[in-house]
C-alpha cells in the first residue's frame, strides 16, 4: 500500500500567479480576511524574512515602497482553482481523499515503483500545464510518512517535485532530518512538550517505546507513532456529516447601528442556510454571537451569545435567519463598537430523516419555504454576475451594499464572473 500527498506549493500566491505572471519571481504575499495579517507567502518573500500570520501593518512598507506585492485574498478564485486541480487529481487514480483547499491523498495500490513514480511525474506537470500551479508530491507507505515526503519534494530542488520514500534506509533518514514540530499529528502546539522529553526530530520521537507513547500522548498519540513506523493506521477519512457550520467575519470598522449589524448577521445566517442545503443537511438550533473589540481597552467589552432551538431542523434561508435574528434581538445592547460577529447551525442531521413536529409548526410553510430557497439557488446560480447574490431576503444587505470584508489588493474573480473575466491584449 502506497500512499501520495499532492500538496500545491504556496497556494493562494500560485492562484495569483497564474493570472498575472508578471508576479513570478517576485516577493508576494496574500491576506487574511479584512486584510488582516499574511495568510500564504512565496519564497521570495519568505527570503525577505516575512513569517506567517505578520499583521499587515508591519510590512506595509514593503508594499508602500515597491519592494513586495500583496494580494487581499480571493477566496472564490482559490477554490475554482483548487477544484480544477481535484479533477485532475480524481481522473489520474481511482481513490482521492481531499484534505484540505491544496492538498489531496491519492492512493496507488497494487502499482510497482516505477509506475508510481511515473505517474506522479504525469501529474505533477499536468496541473502545471492544465492550471498553471507548481505542486510538490510525496510518496511513502503511510500518510503521515507522505507528508514528511511531501516537505522534502517541497523544499529540496533535487527531487523535482516527487520524494518518494520506499525504503527503510529513507524512512529512517527522512525522520533524523525532520523536526518534530513538522510532524502531523504532533505540530508547534506540541513541540514545547516534546522538547522537555528529549525529542527534538520525528526519530526521536519514533525511537520512544509503545507503551511510553501510549502513556504520554494516548491513543492519537500511538497512531502517529505506528504511522511514522511505517503501518497504516490512519485509513481514508470517513464522509461524516459535519456537526456545525460557522460564519463569521471582523469587520473593518466598527459597526454601532443595529440596522447594519443585524443585515450582517442575516448574511452570515442565510450563508449558513445555502451551505446546509448544500450538504443536504439541516439544522437543529442556531447560534448568534457578537463580539467588541478586545484590543481596544479604552472602549467598554461586550461579547454575548445566544442559541435559538428550531422546532423542527431546517435549512431554508427564511427559518436559519429568521431564527438568527431572533437570537440577535436577544442579545444587542447599544452603545457597543461590534467588531466581530457571526452565526453557527448546530446539532446538524441529515434533511432527508427530519420527522415533522406534532404541534407549533406549520408543515405548509415549511413546505413553502424549502420550495424558495430552491428556487433563490438556482437563479443564483445561473445568474451570478456579481460578488453577491443576486436574490436574497430584504433582511440581508442589499446587492449594491459591496462587500463585507476591506479586500483593498483584491485580483478580479478571473474564473468565475463574467464581468471580471481576464482581458487578453
Amino acid at each position: 500500500m502506497m500512499f501520495a500527498l499532492v500538496d500545491c506549493n504556496n497556494f493562494f500566491v500560485s492562484c495569483e500567479r497564474v493570472f498575472r505572471p508578471e508576479l513570478e519571481g517576485r516577493p508576494v504575499v496574500v491576506l487574511s480576511n479584512n486584510d488582516g495579517c499574511v495568510v500564504s507567502r512565496s519564497n521570495e518573500s519568505k527570503a525577505l524574512g516575512i513569517k506567517m500570520c505578520t499583521p499587515f501593518y508591519k510590512i506595509r512598507h514593503l508594499a508602500d515602497s515597491g519592494t513586495l506585492t500583496v494580494c487581499s485574498s480571493n477566496i472564490e478564485l482559490y477554490r475554482d482553482m483548487s477544484g480544477r486541480v481535484m479533477s485532475i487529481l480524481a481522473d489520474a487514480v481511482p481513490r482521492i481523499e481531499v484534505y484540505s483547499v491544496d492538498e489531496a491523498y491519492l492512493r496507488l495500490d497494487g502499482m510497482n515503483e516505477e509506475a508510481v513514480y511515473s505517474l506522479c511525474r504525469t501529474v505533477l506537470e499536468k496541473v502545471r500545464k492544465w492550471v498553471g500551479i507548481p505542486v510538490s508530491i510525496g510518496v511513502a507507505p503511510t500518510k503521515t510518512l507522505a507528508k514528511v515526503a511531501g516537505r522534502f519534494a517541497k523544499i529540496h530542488k533535487g527531487y523535482g517535485g516527487v520524494c518518494m520514500m520506499d525504503t527503510e534506509e529513507k524512512r529512517l533518514r527522512a525522520l533524523e532530518l525532520t523536526p518534530i514540530e513538522d510532524v502531523w499529528g504532533i505540530g508547534r502546539r506540541l513541540a514545547p512538550q516534546m522538547s522537555g522529553w528529549g525529542i527534538s526530530t520525528a526519530l526521536d520521537f519514533a525511537g520512544r517505546p509503545r507503551g511510553w507513547v501510549s502513556g504520554k500522548l494516548g491513543v492519537h498519540g500511538v497512531r502517529t507513532w505506528e504511522e511514522l513506523h511505517g503501518r497504516v493506521c490512519i485509513e481514508a477519512e470517513k464522509s461524516e456529516r459535519r456537526k456545525s457550520i460557522c460564519t463569521s467575519r471582523s469587520f473593518a470598522e466598527m459597526i454601532e447601528d443595529e440596522g447594519e449589524l443585524s443585515r450582517r448577521v442575516s448574511d452570515f445566517a442565510a450563508r449558513c442556510a445555502r451551505k446546509l442545503r448544500e450538504e443536504h443537511s439541516a439544522a437543529c438550533d442556531v447560534t448568534v454571537f457578537m463580539q467588541t473589540n478586545r484590543f481596544r481597552c479604552d472602549l467598554a467589552q461586550y461579547s454575548p451569545y445566544v442559541t435559538v432551538r428550531l422546532d423542527v431542523p431546517a435549512s431554508s434561508s427564511a427559518e436559519i435567519v429568521g431564527a438568527a435574528l431572533s437570537g440577535f434581538r436577544m442579545i444587542w445592547r447599544p452603545g457597543y463598537g461590534y467588531k466581530r460577529a457571526g452565526v453557527i447551525v448546530g446539532n446538524i442531521v441529515a434533511s432527508d430523516a427530519v420527522q415533522p413536529a406534532m404541534f407549533g409548526f406549520d408543515a405548509g410553510l415549511r413546505d413553502k419555504n424549502d420550495r424558495l430557497s430552491k428556487v433563490m439557488d438556482a437563479v443564483n446560480r445561473s445568474c451570478r454576475t456579481s460578488g453577491r447574490p443576486l436574490l436574497h431576503l430584504a433582511a440581508q444587505r442589499s446587492v449594491e451594499s459591496g462587500e463585507i470584508m476591506r479586500c483593498d489588493y483584491r485580483s478580479r474573480r478571473y474564473s468565475t464572473l463574467w464581468d471580471e473575466i481576464i482581458e487578453v491584449k
